[in-house]
């Protein structure tokens, strides 16, 4: 589990400084570059933690989860699938909300704390909903703003096909990936 926390703490606090005025100053001491790099290989290094630490966490059983909302949690990952590539991809999405990335991660969080009832999936997953939540308000104070351009529809298709795939591949690989088959 510390391995997990570790992880956590790392991942969430390089993400907390890049919202604070800390983060021009380091940019200014080693160059935009510098902190660009820097932040991408303490991130990748912090998420390579989180999943050993997610791995190999002891089960303590917090609360019964909830098997019978798992199609809700289907339907939760699927809309934040296809929110991420929304994010950085040119559609209609950005027109409803400046932060699709961000409720991604919520609808994705909040749908696993929904059928998972272990400390350490609470901490995992809680921790994303949290941050999100965080950032979402946090930019929102610094001015992220909706975009006001409408594009064509096709590249709203693009962006849901884009999600679409990535959830049935998901779907398909998740006993895989992490131990726990959902089809």
């Amino acid at each position: 589990m510390n391995i997990l926390i570790s992880g956590l703490v790392v991942f969430m606090g390089i993400h907390f400084v890049s919202s604070t005025p800390l983060r021009n100053n380091i940019a200014q001491k080693i160059g935009e570059n510098g902190y660009k790099g820097g932040f991408s290989v303490i991130a990748l290094a912090a998420f390579l933690l989180i999943i050993w630490g997610k791995a190999s966490a002891e089960y303590i059983h917090i609360w019964n989860a909830l098997p019978e909302a798992r199609h809700l949690t289907y339907l939760f990952v699927w809309i934040a699938l296809v929110l991420l590539p929304a994010a950085n991809m040119k559609g209609n999405i950005r027109r409803f909300t400046a932060h699709p990335m961000l409720w991604g991660f919520a609808l994705w969080s909040s749908g696993h704390l929904l059928v998972n009832g272990d400390l350490a999936s609470m901490l995992l997953f809680g921790s994303f909903l949290v941050y999100s939540i965080y950032a979402m308000v946090s930019q929102s104070k610094r001015g992220a703003k909706k975009q006001t351009k409408k594009m064509p529809v096709k590249n709203d298709l693009i962006v849901i096909a884009a999600g679409t795939s990535v959830f049935v591949i998901i779907a398909l690989s998740h006993g895989f990936l992490f131990g726990i088959p959902i089809l």
